[in-house]
């Protein structure tokens, strides 16, 4: 079985792609949702978070809510506003945020790769979080919502993206969030096959956002007879052209220690230095620290860096294993309510606003994670810390789904 394979899109007529492209089904609460889809019957939200169409207060994994989404999408195609590729395709997708361009490719992985860890993953899956994926694509017999991949950067693979790129797109919007989407369908025979020989020869693809789709479609496949179903549905870009945003931590309470007490704690494993200004960390190891309405640039000891263990030197795990946990007492941050994680989006003001508020007594800001560490823990079978990663800008939801026939 090959690792990628092209796949027979279901997408939107050309002319219909505004009306549908929606923002991730994760990324929006069901109120949100209900705001974005209001006036746009032809959103994907109607799809991707179909209790926005049931009566408010819906459970959202009530069998119903899978049977609306269901409804919803072949209204969508009985409608002609999706429409099904002809033949299996690659296709060239291009994000655009502010000044950040990254061109990648539609494709479908594969399910025994991801089965043996050729698909490489990072984080623990919630099992609560699979079933409700699981569910959505028995019910829709497809695949809406894209996992985000990378691959180590290769020439060739650059070569037909940018070729491709270069001529008229299908679709070349921007979304109401600001993000630019562009699409084209590569459906020449001989590139399909390159790109089908070059993939094949690739060690290992990395799932950078989306672990839940791909351990639900692998539950899917191995209940299914259909060959469409032995792949998922995948966005792949080039490792050098991704972009990891801060994800930055605000903790609730200074564990009974005073704000004096804490700094003299913290000098004791950081150089701690006194800032006028917001700190936004400029290289790894470095943090900031928002207490009691003053900025602290922190640099851990080099001795306290590991040379040899790619989870233990993130920057998350130093913070958390030399200040969050000994001093704040939090040791097990997925579970803790004490600590809260801020999105690289909300910038560093939201840090200090939480911590003004009184909402929370002290603010973590860190150097994002480089897509170089995230490769190194997945290659090593080994799991990142709970929110370690922010990747922007966001995919799309329905510009190209995976039928399974």
């Amino acid at each position: 079985m090959m690792l990628v394979t092209p796949i027979r899109g279901l997408r939107p007529a050309p002319e219909r792609a505004e009306e549908v492209v929606a923002p991730p089904y994760d990324v929006l609460n069901t109120a949100e949702a209900r705001v974005r889809a209001e006036g746009r019957p032809n959103s994907f939200l109607h799809i991707s978070k179909p209790e926005i169409d049931l009566p408010e207060g819906t459970d959202p994994y009530d069998p119903a809510v899978y049977a609306k989404g269901a409804e919803n999408l072949q209204r969508l195609v009985d409608d002609g506003v999706l429409i099904r590729e002809e033949k299996p395709c690659y296709y060239i997708y291009r994000l655009r945020w502010e000044d950040h361009v990254q061109t990648g490719l539609v494709f479908g992985a594969s399910v025994a790769a991801y089965d043996i860890n050729r698909v490489r993953k990072h984080e623990f899956t919630r099992p609560v979080k699979e079933d409700d994926r699981v569910r959505q694509i028995t019910a829709l017999n497809a695949e809406t919502g894209p996992v985000l991949l990378t691959y180590r950067a290769d020439d060739a693979v650059k070569a037909i993206i940018d070729e491709k790129a270069s001529e008229a797109p299908i679709y070349d919007l921007v979304a109401d969030d600001g993000i630019g989407h562009t699409l084209w369908v590569l459906d020449d025979d001989e590139k399909i096959e390159q790109l089908n020989r070059i993939f094949d020869a690739t060690e290992a693809l990395y799932i950078a956002d989306g672990h839940h789709r791909s351990a639900s479609a692998s539950r899917v496949a191995k209940e299914s007879s259909n060959e469409s179903a032995q792949y998922f549905l995948t966005v792949a870009f080039a490792h050098d052209e991704m972009k990891i945003l801060d994800y930055n931590r605000v903790i609730r309470d200074l564990n009974n220690h005073s704000v004096d007490e804490l700094l003299a704690m913290v000098a004791a494993s950081f150089d701690l230095e006194m800032s006028a200004d917001e700190v936004r960390p400029e290289k790894p190891t470095q943090f900031g620290m928002y207490l009691n309405g003053q900025w602290y640039r922190l640099d851990i000891h080099p001795e306290l860096v590991p040379s040899d263990d790619p989870v233990a030197s993130l920057d998350v795990s130093l913070l958390q294993n030399n200040l969050i946990e000994p001093l704040l007492g939090i040791s097990d941050p997925r579970r803790d309510d004490r600590i809260d994680f801020v999105g690289g989006m909300r910038g560093l003001g939201e840090l200090e606003k939480r911590v003004d508020s009184g909402e929370m007594a002290v603010a973590f800001s860190l150097y994002p994670t480089t897509m170089e560490a995230l490769m190194d823990v997945a290659d090593a079978n080994e799991v990142m810390p709970p929110k370690s990663t922010w990747f922007e800008p966001k995919l799309a939801d329905g510009l190209v789904s995976h039928v399974l026939d």
